[in-house]
């Protein structure tokens, strides 16, 4: 065993003489106690970054965390949190609420000259809140670098090495963090909390439809209480409830789900909004004895603008006209609430799961979409809004109007067309119906308010609501901002040979007459159909 290990020594020490340099040079030592040192005062930083300040009648709890993306998060226990990007860097600060003092906050109601003053007191004791906090963890971070530096390196002068090279970290992170500071984020904050009483959607078909209605109440009252706590701890000055704010409701895909009447309801009246706009699919197979569920849209106290969708038979449109408060668009504009709106129903009607993946493609959908832009541009008087049912579809209409709703895809998105124009896709607002039970995870609820000017008729702003969906507790509401409101919206360059009538594999039918699916080609065996799938 002695002679194993002389030999293992013997390899070995060409490869330890030739390290042992490298290790005991002078820079080495001075990146490894800088290394540790900086750390050490990391390590202390956030140790350190804990403090409890009362604000007005309640004890906040201040505290820094690690995070990649930094930012501030309020969380306001059982309700929910809001999140800020209020800053970027390694460390995020959190605001909790932990106890509240009934007595004071009573007296605080009561007396309203002492509410009036509540504000500037909150504001100076989070300052002096926050003022503490950074002072006890910056003194807690470099005595711990300090005292890490001296323990492992027992040397009063690599001690200070390490002291200097947190100092240094602390001064980075302060540039970061003032840097990547923004404002802004005030406007745009993100709202998540539980849905904690939401019955267990659990058991046998009974029980589950004797709880639905239960269900559906605490839903619409989890949509009021979140609503209020977002109206009451985020601003939005340009859409103050004055003349100069034009609020849309922006829902779709509702497929037959009784529970999104209530969360309609209920971000109607939270919110104020001045006109619902529907871009579709409010059936799931667009027979007669659907159309009783359109009768919901008479309680609804506002205009309720509706497009058909590919679910929605030409007999479900009929019935949403029949409600009192209903405007069917069909290649038709109406002005509604100081808005002009354009809407064209889908060409399409392919409401069961035989018909699911219609072959009318996306070649055809746009082509019918830029048909109709052409007919509007040639009237002149183009609206401030367009409504389809198909994103593809309303690409087409790129240019015609500053902005265009649609929906069908289940997915909420938006982006921003080279034309000026901004296309919006909605998601589900009834979590796609029974159809979204089909995938591991339920298809959450989504709809959005959308925030208008009255004199430039120009979107703003909008917040977007999410509750998961059937049996799941989440929700959230997420603030966004137009960046250029008044951006020039300019024409989309015409084709250079324009069809006459939109290009389709059946040329000898209207739009709504296309069969689901194309038949086989004729003239050209080697071409096949443009295929958009329809999810649901």
């Amino acid at each position: 065993m002695r002679a194993y290990a002389a030999r293992a020594r013997d390899a070995c020490s060409p490869v330890t003489r030739r390290a042992r340099p490298v290790l005991t040079s002078r820079w080495t030592r001075f990146f490894l106690v800088f290394i540790i040192g900086l750390a050490a005062g990391y390590l202390g930083l956030l140790a350190g970054g804990r403090y409890v300040t009362p604000v007005g009648p309640a004890d906040v709890q201040l505290s820094l965390h690690p995070s990649l993306h930094g930012g501030t998060t309020l969380k306001l226990p059982p309700l929910g949190s809001l999140q800020l990007d209020t800053h970027g860097g390694p460390v995020s600060l959190e605001a909790r609420l932990t106890d509240l003092r009934p007595d004071q906050a009573k007296k605080l109601i009561e007396d309203e000259t002492a509410l009036d003053r509540l504000t500037d007191h909150i504001a100076g004791q989070l300052r002096h809140g926050i003022a503490e906090l950074l002072l006890r963890a910056v003194l807690i971070g470099l005595a711990t670098s300090f005292v890490a530096s001296l323990l492992l390196f027992r040397s009063w002068r690599r001690a200070l090495l390490g002291l200097g090279s947190a100092a240094a970290g602390l001064v980075a992170l302060t540039l970061v963090t003032w840097g990547t500071f923004n404002p802004q984020s005030i406007a745009e904050p993100r709202y998540t909390g539980l849905l904690a009483n939401a019955p267990q959607v659990v058991g046998d078909a009974r029980s589950i439809v004797e709880r639905f209605s239960a269900y559906r109440a605490q839903l619409a009252r989890l949509v009021g209480n979140i609503s209020e706590l977002y109206a009451t701890t985020s601003t939005l000055p340009t859409y103050e409830p004055d003349p100069s704010t034009i609020r849309v409701l922006h829902v779709s895909d509702i497929h037959l789900n009784p529970a999104a009447w209530n969360v309609i309801k209920s971000v109607s009246t939270q919110f104020k909004v001045d006109v619902v706009i529907d871009s579709g699919d409010l059936m799931d197979h667009g027979s007669k004895p659907e159309d009783k569920f359109a009768d919901e849209i008479s309680d609804l106290k506002v205009p309720y603008v509706y497009v058909r969708g590919n679910h929605d038979s030409k007999q479900t449109q009929k019935a949403v006209a029949r409600q009192k408060n209903a405007i069917v668009l069909d290649d038709t504009t109406r002005e509604v609430a100081g808005l002009r709106v354009y809407g064209l129903g889908d060409p399409r009607f392919t409401p069961d799961k035989s018909t699911r993946d219609d072959y009318v493609g996306a070649d055809q959908l746009r082509a019918e979409g830029l048909r109709h832009a052409e007919r509007l541009r040639g009237g002149g008087d183009l609206p401030d809004l367009v409504v389809t049912h198909d994103p593809t579809e309303g690409e087409g209409f790129s240019g015609v109007a500053p902005m265009i709703l649609a929906g069908h895809t289940h997915a909420r998105s938006t982006k921003l067309l080279p034309t000026g124009s901004r296309l919006f896709v909605q998601g589900s607002t009834g979590g796609a119906g029974l159809r979204g039970l089909e995938h591991e995870q339920p298809t959450p609820i989504e709809l959005s308010v959308l925030y208008f000017s009255r004199a430039s008729h120009r979107l703003q702003g909008w917040d977007d609501l999410r509750l998961g969906g059937l049996g799941l507790t989440s929700a959230q509401i997420e603030r966004h901002l137009e960046p250029a409101p008044d951006r020039a919206v300019k024409p989309q360059p015409p084709a250079t040979s324009p069809p006459a009538s939109p290009t389709s594999p059946f040329p000898s039918e209207f739009p709504s007459d296309w069969p689901s699916r194309t038949p086989s080609p004729t003239t050209s065996p080697s071409r096949t159909p443009t295929r958009t799938p329809s999810p649901g």
